[in-house]
C-alpha cells in the first residue's frame, strides 16, 4: 500500500465522519505519524486502520459509545492494538458502536447512529455491534478495522456494509484490553475489502497471550497445524435449518446462485443438519446478559464510569446515581441478566443454557471431518471441511424501520444475529464473504474450532 493512498484515506475523514458518524474520536496526529514512519519498511507498513472504541488505546479515549466511560482514557494499549502499531499500522481514530457492543443496529450509541454508506442518499443502518468499523472499511476511510465478535458482531456489519468480516476461533487473537461484554463469547475480529490485507493483519495479530487467560496456547496451536493441513477437493456442508428460516427470497435465491458457481468450480458440496441450532438465540440471551451483569458492575463511580446528577434514591434505588448513565438497551440486558442469575431461575435458565452450549458444540463436531483440538472430538471421517450460509436473513432496514420495530418488540434486532450466533457459542472460525460489491449480502464460511486456515484459504480462491 502507497503513502499516498494512505494519506488520501485519511485526509478523507472529516467529509466521511460528517455523513456517516464513523468515529466516536479521530486522531489529529495520525497524519504526522504516517510520513514520520514513511520509510520504515514493516509487515503492516503505511495501512491505516479504525479501531472499534471497546478496544482501548492510551492515545485516544475509550469510551464504549456509553456516557458512562465518556472521558475515560487507557493508561495502555491493548495488545491487539500494541502489536498493530509494532507492525506499522497508523490508527485513524476509533470507531462507533452499539454501546459496550449490545446492539445489531448501531443505532445503541450516546454518540449517534452510524450510517451505511451503501446508501449515501437514504439513512440506512450498517449494522451492529461493530457499525463503526466496518461502515469505515465501506467508505474508504481505512485499510482495515477491528471489531469485536460476541454473537455476530463482525459478521453482520460485514455483510450490510458488502466487506469481509473475519471472526477468527475463539482464542487465536488476544482480548487484553478488549471492554468485556461476554468473555467467553468476544472475539476480535478483522473487517476488510480484500483477503490480502486481511491475512496480513491476521497474521500479524494470531499469537499467544501470557496477559490474556483465554488466549490459544502455543501447544494447542502447533497441534492445530499439525492437524489441518492445507486440504485438496474440500467437502462443503449446507446446514439445512438456516434454509428453513425466514429468508427473503431475493437472498435464497443469490445464495443458491452463489452455490452453483462453486459447483462448477468443482467443490463438493452435502446438506447437514446442525439440531442444537434451534437453541442458540435462547442460549446466546440467557448467557450473554448473565456475563455481562458481572462485567459492568464495575462501574461504578469510583473505579470507572461516571456518575449521574441525581439525588433520586426513593424507594432505596441506590444505583441511580451510575446506572442512569447507561443507555436503554444495556439497561436491559442488565435486567436479562439479573434475572437469570436470581435464585429462582439459576438452574432452569443459566445452568440450562450452559448444558445447551455443550450440546451445540457437540452438534457441530459431529459434522466435521476434522476434530476438535480442545474436546475429545475425533472427527467425522464423513464429514464436511467447511459449512457455507447467509449472514443475514435479510438487508439492512433504514433507521427509522429500525427503531420502530425495535420498540415495538425488542426481539425484532435479536433476531438479526440468527444466523451468526451458533458459530459464536462453539467458538469456530467464520468468515463473512460479501457476494457482490456494494451488494449488501454476505455469506458465512466455517471451519471446525482453530482450523482458520482451511477458511481464509478457501477465501483466496474465491473471494474475487
Amino acid at each position: 500500500m502507497s503513502l499516498k493512498t494512505a494519506l488520501s484515506r485519511i485526509r478523507s475523514i472529516p467529509e466521511l465522519q460528517k455523513r456517516y458518524n464513523i468515529f466516536i474520536n479521530i486522531d489529529p496526529s495520525a497524519e504526522k505519524r504516517l510520513v514520520d514512519n514513511a520509510d520504515k519498511e514493516l509487515p503492516l507498513s503505511h495501512l491505516v486502520a479504525g479501531i472499534k472504541d471497546n478496544i482501548v488505546t492510551k492515545d485516544l479515549p475509550t469510551t464504549c459509545a456509553s456516557k458512562i466511560l465518556e472521558t475515560y482514557q487507557s493508561p495502555y494499549d491493548a495488545t491487539c492494538v500494541r502489536r498493530l502499531r509494532e507492525a506499522g499500522v497508523v490508527i485513524a481514530g476509533k470507531t462507533n458502536l452499539d454501546e459496550f457492543g449490545m446492539g445489531s443496529g448501531g443505532i445503541h450509541s450516546h454518540f449517534g447512529p452510524v450510517l451505511n454508506p451503501l446508501y449515501p442518499s437514504t439513512k440506512i443502518t450498517a449494522g451492529g455491534s461493530s457499525s463503526g468499523s466496518a461502515a469505515a472499511v465501506a467508505a474508504g476511510a481505512v485499510d482495515f478495522a477491528l471489531g469485536t465478535d460476541t454473537g455476530g458482531s463482525v459478521r453482520l456489519p460485514a455483510a450490510f456494509n458488502a466487506v469481509l468480516g473475519f471472526k477468527p476461533s475463539y482464542g487465536r487473537i488476544s482480548r487484553y484490553g478488549v471492554v468485556a461484554y461476554a468473555q467467553s463469547l468476544d472475539t476480535v475480529g478483522i473487517l476488510s475489502k480484500g483477503m490480502p490485507v486481511l491475512r496480513k493483519v491476521y497474521n500479524v495479530l494470531n499469537e499467544y497471550d501470557s496477559k490474556d487467560p483465554t488466549s490459544l496456547s502455543n501447544d494447542l496451536r502447533k497441534k492445530a497445524n499439525k492437524l489441518f493441513k492445507e486440504k485438496g477437493k474440500l467437502r462443503i456442508g449446507i446446514p439445512q435449518e438456516f434454509l428453513q428460516a425466514s429468508i427473503s427470497a431475493d437472498y435464497k435465491n443469490l445464495f443458491f446462485r452463489f452455490i452453483k458457481e462453486l459447483m462448477d468450480m468443482g467443490h463438493e458440496f452435502y446438506p447437514v443438519t446442525i439440531p442444537s441450532v434451534k437453541d442458540s438465540l435462547p442460549i446466546y440471551y440467557t448467557l450473554s446478559p448473565a456475563e455481562a451483569v458481572s462485567n459492568l458492575s464495575r462501574y461504578d463511580g469510583i473505579r470507572y464510569g461516571t456518575r449521574a446528577d441525581t439525588t433520586d434514591i426513593e424507594n432505596g434505588t441506590l444505583f441511580a446515581p451510575t446506572r442512569a448513565n447507561f443507555g436503554r438497551e444495556v439497561q436491559d440486558r442488565i435486567i436479562l441478566g439479573n434475572y437469570n442469575l436470581c435464585s429462582e431461575t439459576f438452574k432452569n435458565n443459566y445452568v440450562k443454557a450452559q448444558k445447551l452450549r455443550v450440546g451445540l458444540m457437540n452438534d457441530f463436531d459431529e459434522i466435521f471431518r476434522g476434530p476438535n483440538i480442545i474436546s475429545n472430538s475425533k472427527g467425522n471421517v464423513s464429514g464436511v471441511d467447511l459449512i457455507i450460509s447467509l449472514t443475514a436473513t435479510g438487508p439492512p432496514s433504514t433507521i427509522e424501520s429500525f427503531t420502530s420495530a425495535e420498540n415495538s418488540s425488542p426481539t425484532n434486532e435479536y433476531l438479526n444475529d440468527v444466523f451468526t450466533m451458533p458459530m459464536s457459542l462453539a467458538g469456530l472460525p467464520t468468515l463473512s464473504i460479501p457476494l457482490g460489491n456494494d451488494v449488501p449480502l454476505g455469506v458465512q464460511v466455517t471451519a471446525q474450532f482453530a482450523d482458520d486456515e482451511t477458511v481464509l484459504n478457501f477465501a483466496d480462491r474465491i473471494v474475487n
